[in-house]
């Protein structure tokens, strides 16, 4: 059987809004890859609302699912970054993270009352996003000489490669892209060609 070679994302940023008791709770949804990406949104979202009280944060990262992080900004612990991150979790995704900014009304919500206003407008963020599935891809180089150009070129052709960057010289060198559930056949068909060098990169 075939390892899962798919995961689930966000397409785009979305927003999310709840309000209880005063309090406003603005939830937005942001697809990331890796963790400056997650600085950078959390430090423009910091100076777009420099006036609210807490900027709780979840995150998880990879196509294995890897790394992951939550924040609860000062609020009890547990409150707000494990809520979120439980959104996170229900609907599958990676490769996203959930800033929940909040504007404090006056009245304290008690943990209840925190932990279903962070899970809430969570929630409305991601129901606000298009979900989308992607595919686990791994990147390899070829190398080889102008002689077997053809029966490479046969290989790249039938199997439709995606194709990252390409040197023809004496020496010619293919970067490309392939489908991790297709690698090691596509692999083994270029491992078959004299005289070809095949090396993995890695996978993204």
């Amino acid at each position: 059987m075939l390892f899962e070679d798919t995961y689930k994302t966000i397409e785009n940023i979305s927003e999310g809004l709840f309000k209880d008791r005063g309090s406003k709770f603005i939830a937005h949804a942001i697809p990331v890859n890796n963790e400056s990406q997650v600085k950078e949104h959390l430090s423009a979202l910091r100076k777009k609302y420099h006036d609210a009280r807490h900027h709780c944060f979840a995150y998880q990262l990879g196509f294995d699912k890897s790394s992951y992080r939550i924040n609860d900004d000062g609020e009890p612990s547990g409150t707000a970054g494990k809520p979120i991150f439980g959104q996170i979790l229900s609907h599958d995704l990676t490769n996203i993270l959930i800033v929940v900014v909040r504007y404090f009304g006056g009245t304290k919500l008690g943990i209840g009352g925190l932990i279903n206003a962070y899970k809430t407008s969570a929630k409305d963020a991601l129901n606000n996003a298009k979900i989308i599935e992607k595919t686990i891809n791994e990147v390899y180089e070829i190398i080889y000489d102008y002689p077997v150009m053809n029966a490479v070129k046969k290989i790249i052709k039938e199997e439709n490669i995606m194709q990252i960057s390409q040197k023809f010289d004496l020496n010619c060198k293919i970067i490309f892209l392939i489908r991790k559930n297709n690698s090691s056949r596509i692999y083994e068909k270029f491992k078959k060609i004299k005289g070809l060098k095949i090396n993995y990169l890695h996978t993204e």
